[in-house]
Formats: structure tokens, C-alpha cells, sequence
């Protein structure tokens, strides 16, 4: 299974130069070899190319031109890329204590070392097998990905877990051996919203148009990081509960069923459910845990003791047959877990 492993470098002032030259020309090389596919039908050596990049960053400019080419060739459109990036293979970097790769200085290619910011969990990761590495600067900060190919654990066991998402309660998840979990803070989820929703209206009052992108893109990654915590945390429980399978509400209806209200409403397009369910299955994943999707239908009125459908008020559920009384998003986990399996993915 491959990931891509991400996160912060610290270059130094004369460091980010060198990186500043090299992403503008190795975007550039890139962008003029491709015209030269398209024209002549030839296949490049960096010996052909004229670019102030070292030879193996060259040739590595020359596989992403194949890339677009390929592209081209399928759709007749060139794309032309914008964004300052480079790209180095899997063996013309290094990494230590810091990240070590080859840059042109003085013409000459000469490796630089540059500190990173790891987290155990990513350091974790790279010692998997490594791959390419890439490098980009993003609202004034330098951000290196490096692809790994990550083997999956085997699973044996035979519990299997529901989890209902929701907005009030992000994740509510239930295992066959009868253990609940609660996760996340839908409160403070609400919240942040709201709180960056006045910021937008106040700045666009402003027109300050550029402050109201970097708002947006400070809740984007507030949001991601909730999910990437909710999600190991879900994980995580599945592991020491010895679950084999956890099981989500079909993806595609996920939307539709969820408790709507006029409050809620716009919350449910600021809020991705399919992000939250998808960093769970890639983790559930590494873990040797499948990922079932199922329908949907009833999940949120059927009971569990006796069948019979009923409607839950506020967020107790009491079914008007046998008296079974629950939390309602507890309900949902439940018959999710319990629910059939739908073909194919979400």
C-alpha cells in the first residue's frame, strides 16, 4: 500500500535560494520539454536538455514531461504547471537527522542538508520503503512528500465495528462485542465554522479577497487535522477491540440521511464525511482492518431487539414496541454493524 508522507522543512536563508532556483527551473524544464514531444516524437536524455538542474533531477524533469504528454495525447489539451515544484527519485536523497539532496550551486551539483519537523508517527513511516521526494513552498512555509510503500498487517480476528458520522457527534462507533465510543467535539466543530464564517463575511465586507482564501485554507487544514486525529483515534479503538471489519454508511448517501435541521443544514457541505471515511479506511488498512460500506436505509429508526421502525427525538431513541432505549447515533453505529454489505466501493 503506498502513502505519501508529509510535513515541514526549515531551510535556511541562502538554502531557500537554492530551492527557490531549483523549483522555478525544474517547473520550467518541464513545461518547455513537453512542446518538444508533441513536435518532434523523440525521446529525451538529460543530455539534451538545457536546465540549471543537476543530471538526476534532469532526467527525473523528463518523467513528469511523459506524464503531460501522455495527457495531452488523450485529451489534445496542454496543461502548462504553475506552481513551483521539483521532484528527486528515491535514490538521490537522504535521510538522517536531516533531508539531504542535490541542488546546482556555482553550476555544480552539491547536496544540501536541510532540518525537518517529524512527528513520531511520520517518522515511523519513513522506515518504510521510500520513494520519490517532492518539494513545494505553501503560504510561505516549505513542505517536502515523500511517497511510501507501506505493507499491510494481517487481521484474524472476527469482531466487527459500526461507526455512525454525524455533526453534533462526529463519530459514534459500536463493536459486536458490545463496546461504544464516542469521538470528537461536534460543538467545537460547529464553532470554528461559525467563528471563520464571520471572519469570511467581515473580510469580504473589506473586500480583502486575498485574507479571505488564507481564512478558508486555516479552516481547510484545521478540519483536515480533526479528521486525522478523529480517524487514529477510531482506528486505534478497533485495534485494541481485535476488529477485523468496520463498517460506514455508503458514502454516496451519507448526505442524505444525516439528522438535518435548518441550523445544520449548510454545515453538512462545509463538513466532508467522505474525507473522515476515507482517512479511516487507509489507516484501518495498514492495520490489516477491512472497510465495508452498507446501506443505509433505517439506520437511524430500525431497532435493534425487535425491527420495528421509529423515529428518535432529540438524541434519545426509545422504540414505542419493546422499550429499547439508546443514544440515537449509538442506534446508527448498531445497525450500521449490522446492516447488509453494498456492492463495490462508496
Amino acid at each position: 500500500m503506498k502513502l505519501t508522507v508529509k510535513f515541514k522543512i526549515l531551510p535556511t536563508k541562502e538554502q531557500e535560494k537554492y530551492l527557490e532556483q531549483t523549483l522555478t527551473e525544474y517547473i520550467n524544464t518541464v513545461n518547455n520539454i513537453v512542446p518538444i514531444m508533441i513536435n518532434r516524437h523523440i525521446k529525451l536524455t538529460s543530455k539534451d536538455i538545457e536546465a540549471n538542474l543537476p543530471s538526476a533531477v534532469k532526467t527525473q524533469a523528463i518523467q513528469d514531461a511523459k506524464s503531460v504528454y501522455k495527457t495531452y495525447k488523450k485529451t489534445q489539451k496542454l496543461s502548462i504547471l504553475k506552481k513551483p515544484v521539483c521532484i528527486w527519485n528515491n535514490q538521490n536523497y537522504k535521510i538522517n537527522d536531516c533531508l539531504s539532496f542535490p541542488v546546482l550551486i556555482d553550476g555544480k551539483s552539491q547536496r544540501i542538508k536541510v532540518k525537518m519537523l517529524l512527528s513520531d508517527y511520520q517518522k515511523q513511516q519513513l522506515n518504510n520503503k521510500l520513494g520519490s521526494l517532492r518539494i513545494s513552498k505553501k503560504s510561505g512555509k516549505w513542505i517536502a512528500q515523500i511517497a511510501v510503500e507501506v505493507i499491510e498487517k494481517q487481521n484474524n480476528n472476527e469482531n466487527i465495528m459500526g461507526i455512525d458520522l454525524g455533526l453534533k457527534v462526529p463519530a459514534v462507533a459500536v463493536t459486536s462485542n458490545g463496546k461504544t465510543k464516542f469521538f470528537g467535539n461536534g460543538r467545537q466543530n460547529k464553532y470554528i465554522r461559525r467563528k471563520y464564517k464571520t471572519l469570511r463575511q467581515k473580510l469580504g465586507k473589506a473586500k480583502k479577497l486575498k485574507k479571505i482564501k488564507q481564512i478558508a485554507d486555516k479552516e481547510q487544514r484545521w478540519m483536515k487535522d480533526q479528521d486525522h486525529k478523529i480517524s487514529r483515534q477510531i482506528v486505534n479503538f478497533a485495534v485494541k477491540n481485535n476488529v477485523s471489519v468496520i463498517r460506514l454508511e455508503k458514502l454516496t448517501n451519507i448526505r442524505n440521511t444525516t439528522r438535518t435541521s435548518r441550523k445544520n443544514e449548510k454545515n453538512l457541505h462545509t463538513w466532508s464525511f467522505y474525507r473522515l471515511a476515507k482517512y479511516i479506511e487507509y489507516k484501518a488498512k495498514l492495520e490489516g482492518i477491512k472497510v465495508e460500506y452498507v446501506n443505509p436505509e433505517y439506520t437511524s429508526q430500525k431497532c435493534p431487539h425487535c425491527g420495528t421502525l421509529n423515529k428518535a427525538r432529540n438524541r434519545k431513541y426509545v422504540c414505542k414496541s419493546c422499550g429499547y432505549i439508546t443514544h440515537r447515533d449509538r442506534l446508527g453505529a448498531i445497525n450500521i454493524m449490522k446492516a447488509p454489505v453494498v456492492d463495490g466501493v462508496a
